[in-house]
């Protein structure tokens, strides 16, 4: 939680700066104080009115303003807070703090400031990789300026590459790890998510519909606590955390090679929906229709990466967590599984098709251990993970 904490929330004039709105939600639902600030540019984008209904704040966007000067001077509003944010942060705007231009209300916070800044910047891709912006950016982080993101993807203009804002929840923990010094901290963490994708031939493979989200939100989670979070992944549909280390797979063998490779670790969760099989003597080449009739295909079986990692002699983590991802008997398969992997928790949940938690925004799910079936409500894996990510906490304090 950010109980007490007071966030300076700058909104440059992008696209992205609807987002910003789905963001100061999220601080207030963490119990923070937002204060917003809109360059004239913003509000081109998202309006005062629904700034200040979801931040319960006056918005600032006037340098000028006499009544606010009498009240709030504006050095008194750059250093009143915890933490400023600049999210979308633009090209233009990054490169004021750079030269130290204060020609506006938020260039001039910025540069009357001696609180903390972190930054989340989003633009156009070919404006993000051009040689002055990569100036700027080493320029702010020689600063001292923190970043969040940005991600690579879709662009409103209908480029693809990096330049979209980090999403909401990736900057509410990027501003958590700024504030907090948190249960976790001092901790490793391990962490696998994604589907795997196991070849047939270079355009075919096996996989699940697994997204990733989960996975995604729980790393989100456990950085928020403070975790040094190492998050390996394969082909996911959703962007991969920021602040974390990133390991990206594509098959079930690499992702224990990463998994090996990055131990040891003091919690190890595996939310990962692994291929249980791969196919053996994977072609080279695309295979092609004959007349022989259909191509005959021999499956081997994967690692089991949980097993593995649960019965290690020497170097198990302190607390290891499987998913179990079941379409039926939900409680009793994982109930197996945990004593056939001997891992301490198994995260179960239903995903028969008419639940829509697979690929879904939500998740339902029961934590099974040694003492017993903990049923959750059903709740957006945003929460799910959050409360997973306590109970760790409690776990190995």
């Amino acid at each position: 939680m950010l109980t007490g904490k007071r966030i300076l929330l700058i909104i440059g004039g992008g696209i992205s700066a609807y987002k910003s709105l789905d963001l100061i939600r999220k601080l207030r639902e963490r119990d923070a104080a937002v204060i917003p600030v809109l360059t004239g540019a913003a509000t081109e984008f998202v309006t005062p009115l629904s700034v200040a209904a979801l931040s319960s704040s006056k918005v600032y966007g006037e340098l000028f303003d006499l009544t606010d000067e009498a009240e709030m001077g504006h050095i008194q509003l750059s250093r009143s807070a915890d933490l400023v944010v600049v999210a979308p942060a633009t090209a233009d705007l990054m490169a004021k703090m750079v030269h130290g231009f204060a020609n506006d209300l938020a260039s001039t916070l910025l540069l009357a400031t001696d609180t903390p800044v972190l930054v989340a910047p989003a633009m156009n891709v070919r404006m993000w990789e051009h040689a002055a912006t990569q100036r700027n950016i080493a320029t702010l982080a020689d600063d001292g300026v923190a970043f969040v993101g940005p991600n690579e993807g879709d662009m409103a203009c209908g480029e693809f590459g990096p330049g979209r804002m980090a999403e909401p929840l990736e900057i509410v923990a990027a501003v958590e790890a700024e504030l907090l010094d948190g249960p976790l901290k001092g901790k490793r963490v391990l962490i696998t998510s994604g589907p795997t994708h196991e070849p047939i031939d270079p355009v075919r493979f096996i996989a699940n519909r697994s997204s990733g989200a989960q996975g995604t939100a729980i790393a989100n989670a456990l950085s928020a606590l403070g975790a040094d979070v190492v998050f390996v992944t394969g082909p996911a549909d959703v962007a991969p955390p920021s602040g974390v280390e990133v390991i990206a797979v594509q098959t079930a063998q690499q992702m224990l090679e990463a998994v090996q490779t990055a131990l040891p670790a003091d919690v190890a969760i595996f939310a990962a929906a692994v291929a249980d099989w791969s196919v053996e003597g994977a072609s080279d080449r695309k295979l092609k229709k004959t007349k022989d009739g259909l191509p005959t295909l021999t499956f081997a079986e994967n690692p089991d990466i949980l097993a593995h990692v649960s019965q290690l002699k020497t170097g198990r983590p302190e607390l290891v967590v499987g998913f179990a991802a079941e379409t039926n008997d939900v409680e009793a398969n994982a109930t197996a599984k945990l004593k056939r992997k001997g891992c301490d928790w198994i995260v179960a949940n239903d995903v028969s098709p008419e639940t829509g938690i697979m690929g879904g925004s939500e998740n339902d799910v029961a934590i099974i251990s040694q003492a017993g079936v903990d049923e959750w409500p059903r709740m957006s894996k945003d929460m799910v993970s959050r409360k997973l990510a306590q109970r760790v906490a409690e776990a190995i304090a």
